[in-house]
């Protein structure tokens, strides 16, 4: 029987093959992946220069907006060592180095490295974007970190990262179809490379909560319930540019990701939509009192979060970003 005092630890190591067959399931072997290399231009064949040149043409006609939230993905992409070290440091994760929660943590890892690396690589091919602008605020990112209020909870951090992965994945799927629309196949091909890794990602964190609820559903329905009333912030809320206080770029950033429709408030209500058919919400069963307010909270929340969305307006474009050459 799963006490108060030890359910998490007890939760987490009772998961450990579950974690292990979607180890398995869910990520792919380096053999089997794509490589920045694959998609970008390659400076070993003598038509190198000739397909950069054709790079930058693409570029040129590539948005302001869309430009802006290329960037900020990609600075959000490269913060990837804050993230690991929060995913090591979640309270009752063993640290055996060969536990498949362990294994899972460097997997995933070693897939979103590439990710960085390749949407870098384009940008400075690009001649449009300040990388040193851009590098500097990758710098402060890492520096200064992030606060995504899950404690160190393993229950929260997995519904953190559930949603955080579902949006990332709608993030880049978006840029993807702007890019195409603009005549950029090839952006539009690496992010959808992208994109098509966080759908994973994302599937393997719902399921991770889903195995919990099966185990422990009072917990996790009052994780469930904290992290949502305490809002998701996205990994690089911190985001700033030099000469600028934090919070204020992320907030420019995401104006400029809700202009072009690459992520906006109703994206954020489909999610928690989502989740909740995906954890099967409604249909819980043996909650108590604490579980069936939280629920219900929880059941409520999307059509409050309609409603706010309906009086929000599209903010305009007054702001000019340092990265942007």
């Amino acid at each position: 029987m799963i006490t108060a005092a030890t359910s998490r630890t007890e939760v987490i190591r009772w998961m450990e093959d579950f974690v292990g067959e979607k180890f398995s399931e869910l990520l792919k072997t380096v053999e089997e992946s794509w490589q920045p290399a694959d998609l970008l231009p390659d400076a070993t064949l003598e038509t190198f220069f000739d397909e950069v040149k054709e790079l930058r043409e693409r570029a040129r006609d590539l948005s302001y907006d869309l430009l802006a939230v290329l960037v900020g993905d990609t600075i959000t992409e490269e913060a990837l060592p804050t993230y690991e070290s929060w995913l090591m440091t979640i309270k009752g994760l063993p640290q055996d180095p060969d536990s498949p929660w362990m294994k899972w943590n460097r997997g995933w890892t070693a897939e979103e490295n590439r990710h960085g690396d390749a949407l870098n690589r384009y940008l400075y091919l690009s001649g449009r974007i300040n990388m040193r602008e851009m590098e500097a605020s990758t710098q402060y990112l890492l520096a200064d970190g992030f606060d995504l209020q899950t404690d160190m909870d393993p229950y929260r951090s997995f519904v953190y990262t559930s949603f955080q992965e579902t949006a990332t994945n709608i993030s880049h799927r978006r840029v993807a179809q702007i890019a195409k629309k603009q005549g950029d196949n090839m952006l539009a091909k690496l992010c959808g490379h992208v994109a098509a890794d966080e759908a994973r990602h994302a599937k393997a964190y719902k399921a991770f909560v889903s195995k919990i609820f099966e185990a422990d559903p009072n917990e996790m329905m009052l994780a469930f319930e904290d992290m949502m009333r305490k809002k998701i912030v996205m990994p690089a809320h911190y985001m700033r540019e030099l000469g600028v206080d934090i919070g204020k770029t992320f907030g420019h950033f995401t104006d400029a990701a809700q202009r072009i429709g690459v992520y906006t408030s109703a994206d954020y209500t489909d999610i928690l939509e989502g989740l909740i058919d995906e954890w099967k919400i409604e249909a819980l069963t043996d909650l108590n009192e604490a579980g069936e307010r939280a629920r219900d909270y929880v059941m409520a929340l999307p059509a409050r979060l309609k409603r706010v969305a309906e009086r929000m307006k599209a903010p305009s474009l007054e702001y000019k970003f340092r990265w942007i050459a």
